[in-house]
């Protein structure tokens, strides 16, 4: 799970994320309003803990701010601005749940792994156009027939597929299908997906596989 942690006490924000890495989980930090937005619109994240009091925006702010440009993150608003009030403006802004400071961190780690697990998709066939991709047996078909991958570049379009019709950038989409390898040159990055381009979409006019210029790489029907 990578989470983004919005907050602006530095001793809190280290003490959370050291927590939540010996848990498994990865940690990114905005120490403002407009820089978690700003990194919400350019990263992945599966779970946001959210502050309140925060310069620049505030977290009712921020939280609306993502809703109203189609971010489905979920939130969970860490704060000491507990009362009714505060918490039903929360939900009214868009988070899913409120943690009151402070906290117990297995507690914040439970809601985490809790929300996490309730907003995560369970589906193990996915359509899209005319591809059929089956997650648990690793399986792609288009048009019917199955489509044969290497290792890698399942790995790659299972990530594109469970993001589509998302951008995924290069990055992460080199994290996911090397998992446990630092350092993958991008020769290597461009060969597996040339492969899974010929593969998916080589023969056919309709292409499913569409790279944006600086951004990324997205699975989804071709857009007329």
């Amino acid at each position: 799970m990578h989470i983004l942690l919005i907050e602006d006490d530095l001793d809190l924000s280290e003490a959370v994320s050291e927590f939540l890495e010996l848990k498994g989980l990865s940690c990114d930090f905005a120490y403002s309003g407009d820089v978690g937005i700003e990194m919400v619109e350019s990263n992945h994240y599966d779970v946001i803990i959210l502050d309140v009091m925060l310069p620049h925006k505030n977290g009712f702010e921020v939280a609306k701010t993502l809703r109203e440009q189609g971010f489905h993150t979920p939130i969970i608003m860490l704060t000491a601005c507990d009362t009714l009030e505060d918490e039903l403006n929360g939900f009214e802004q868009g988070i899913d749940d409120y943690v009151s400071k402070p906290c117990s961190m297995p507690l914040l780690y439970a809601r985490i792994k809790a929300l996490h697990e309730r907003v995560k998709p369970k589906v193990n066939h996915l359509c899209i156009g005319e591809l059929e991709i089956f997650f648990s047996e690793h399986m792609l078909k288009r048009k019917g027939e199955v489509v044969k991958l290497t290792p890698t570049g399942w790995r790659l379009l299972e990530l594109l597929a469970k993001r589509s019709p998302d951008v995924v950038s290069k990055l992460e989409l080199q994290e996911y299908a090397w998992e446990g390898y630092d350092d993958v040159d991008t020769n290597t990055f461009n060969v597996q997906m040339h492969k899974l381009r010929k593969a998916v979409d080589g023969k056919h006019e309709t292409k499913y596989i569409h790279t944006l210029h600086s951004v990324g790489i997205s699975l989804r029907e071709e857009v007329s």
